[in-house]
């Protein structure tokens, strides 16, 4: 007997949930013996409903939700020694590990492959005691970020981050942080720092162009620009591939690194965006860890 364990939001998108977690569960009896919907009803639920299903060893979990929701299941399975194969309909507003790794943004026919897929192995980052897949990021754009309403970002999607950090660029002021980057210790005054596992953040796929799911390395990029000119003249860079290479972008690879700041005191709450939501305090250790977990992906003959 085989069986899968599906977990919905069903308020992710455009509360798609409700109408693609029943045709998901119809999909996926066509190769499962059982499969079993799990409706999340709060923040923690999705983390839980996949933490018992990895211990009842089930054959596969799936997902239909958002970063978030994708996140949390993640967690459930991360701390796991057994960890099934995990597969997810994105419905959120980025979606950013769905894009790279190739899933349908539209859910119709995200649905349709669920059949025709294949297992590839991916890294998956920790940020102290919780694990990300896809960013972690700092600074007054992500701040503005958690300010966005929902009814916005569902109406807007990635253009309601782009539109908070384009006004967060005139408005807020950089921080003296402190990157212990494997031992190497570096200072930089930043308004937006990223801690990336893949090339796509908050939907743009160019920002750090050489950063893949399965590379085994964390990449981190801290933008300096002091004031509005240089700031937005970084914009251009960022959809063209080059931010990575400018002088005014503080860039490494690493697998291990700690990140502080120089001023405790004055900036005390300073607070990370992990995968879309509102994360951990600085100060933050970051880990990598190589080909962690297994997805499902489309099918490279369909």
């Amino acid at each position: 007997m085989t069986k899968a364990v599906v977990i919905v939001n069903p308020s992710s998108g455009r509360a798609e949930g409700k109408i693609y977690g029943p045709k998901v569960q119809t999909e996926l009896e066509k190769i499962y013996d059982e499969v079993e919907l799990k409706w999340t009803e709060k923040e923690g639920d999705a983390t839980r409903f996949t933490r018992e299903a990895t211990q009842q060893q089930v054959d596969a979990i799936y997902a239909l939700g958002g970063d978030g929701t994708v996140n949390e299941c993640v967690n459930g399975i991360a701390t796991e020694e057994n960890r099934p194969p995990f597969g997810f309909i994105p419905l959120g507003t980025v979606n950013d590990l769905g894009r790279v790794l190739g899933i349908p943004m539209n859910p119709d026919k995200a649905v349709k492959g669920l059949t025709t897929r294949r297992k590839k192995a991916i890294d998956i980052g920790k940020i102290n005691d919780t694990f990300f897949v896809d960013i972690v990021a700092i600074g007054s754009i992500p701040e503005a970020v958690h300010s966005v309403p929902v009814e916005e970002k569902t109406k807007l999607g990635p253009f309601a981050y782009l539109l908070e950090g384009f006004k967060a660029l005139s408005e807020k002021e950089v921080y003296p942080f402190k990157f212990n980057v494997e031992e190497e210790i570096t200072e930089v005054d930043s308004f937006l720092v990223i801690i990336a596992l893949t090339n796509s953040v908050a939907g743009i796929p160019t920002m750090i162009p050489d950063a893949s799911e399965d590379d085994g390395f964390l990449h981190l990029l801290a933008v300096k620009g002091e004031n509005i000119a240089e700031k937005f003249n970084l914009i251009p860079k960022i959809f063209s591939g080059k931010v990575s290479e400018d002088d005014d972008v503080f860039y490494r690879k690493f697998k291990t690194a700690e990140i502080s700041l120089t001023n405790e005191e004055k900036y005390k709450t300073v607070v990370t965006n992990v995968d879309g939501d509102e994360g951990d305090y600085l100060p933050i250790k970051l880990e990598v860890f190589k080909h962690y977990m297994e997805v499902f992906v489309p099918d490279k003959n369909d």
